[in-house]
């Protein structure tokens, strides 16, 4: 958008925003009353009118009498409309997600934060073969993955036509899970990292969460900054993590339940660190600890790297874990 903002499209935007932080279609009275909320004063007549142009433009789909649901297009929309004044819209992100995750790993129950991608139908099986390397090597945050096809939903996001939707397992499953455990973790960055004989060496790139409203993984995805297919055949390349850093005196439960997520098959903690102890060249404050976690798109990422167009859209709500399948099932 360019210049000042009109009334039209603030409602607009209003409204989309309403939107994405609902898993479920909204009707124009619920998303009325929920404007109000916000502060907002729309008539349920005056959203329909404008809901009509949010369809218009793509940026939400008809869901039936059970109302609307926003699209990847109308999130894109959202993000840019809001980053002037959202620069920390991703780590709010976060620490939201974290909050809805409700996994359990010893009884292998609750809400599972996801990544939802989008796949031409026609190459889905190029994009399966493109990512199976990533997945073997273990270069993921799990092998379970969701699968949706057109109208339907992928967390919190409806599957645009002609396309599949794909789900991987969000790196913030792990603040989850040490929230609930009583374990607060401050995500600091998204990067790029660069791995040597399998182990993590050091961070090429990063993007600090309170600084953008954009996805950092989507971000090194489009840039082509990632070697994920080499680094999971020969244990050297560059990679997708995030870092993440919490007390020292919590290593210990972060020990504990580490096994435990493997078990369920969650194997995103990629390293974790020492009290006070730089990780990967970066430094940690007194009677801190440094945590290196996979990026939930690096599949994703060697399927951008075989040429494979995606549409990605990281932390795009949660799913049941019991609704989640080995990828090895699918091929």
């Amino acid at each position: 958008m360019q210049g000042a903002v009109s009334d039209g499209e603030q409602k607009v935007i209003a409204i989309l925003r309403v939107l994405s932080e609902s898993s479920s279609p909204l009707g124009s009275l619920a998303i009325a009353r929920q404007l109000e909320d916000h502060g907002v004063l729309l008539s349920e007549r005056t959203v329909r009118y404008h809901l009509k142009t949010t369809d218009e433009r793509g940026f939400t789909v008809p869901m039936g009498r059970d109302g609307r649901m926003i699209t990847p297009e109308g999130l894109e929309e959202l993000r840019f409309a809001l980053a002037p004044d959202q620069v920390s819209f991703m780590r709010h992100r976060l620490e939201l997600l974290a909050f809805l995750t409700t996994f359990d790993p010893a009884k292998r129950t609750g809400q599972v934060p996801v990544n939802a991608s989008f796949l031409d139908k026609e190459r889905v099986n190029e994009a399966y073969a493109a990512m199976k390397c990533a997945f073997k090597a273990g270069l993921c945050v799990s092998e379970l993955v969701a699968v949706a096809d057109e109208g339907g939903k992928i967390g919190d996001v409806v599957v645009p036509s002609g396309k599949v939707g794909f789900a991987t397992v969000c790196s913030v499953v792990i603040n989850g899970v040490l929230l609930k455990s009583g374990v607060p973790t401050e995500s600091r960055f998204g990067g790029v990292l660069e791995i040597r004989r399998w182990k993590p060496k050091r961070f090429v790139a990063v993007i600090d969460y309170g600084g953008t409203s954009v996805d950092p993984s989507e971000q090194y995805i489009r840039a082509h900054m990632t070697s994920v297919s080499q680094a999971a055949t020969t244990g050297n390349g560059r990679i997708l993590a995030n870092f993440r850093e919490m007390p020292a005196p919590a290593r210990p439960v972060v020990e504990e339940l580490i096994p435990m997520l493997k078990e369920a098959k969650i194997v995103g903690v990629y390293h974790l660190g020492n009290a006070s102890e730089s990780v990967c060249q970066v430094s940690i404050g007194l009677n801190r600890v440094g945590l290196v976690l996979l990026g939930g798109l690096n599949p994703l990422a060697a399927v951008s790297e075989a040429g494979i167009e995606a549409e990605n859209v990281g932390e795009s709500g949660t799913v049941d874990y019991e609704q989640l399948v080995s990828f090895w099932d699918l091929v």
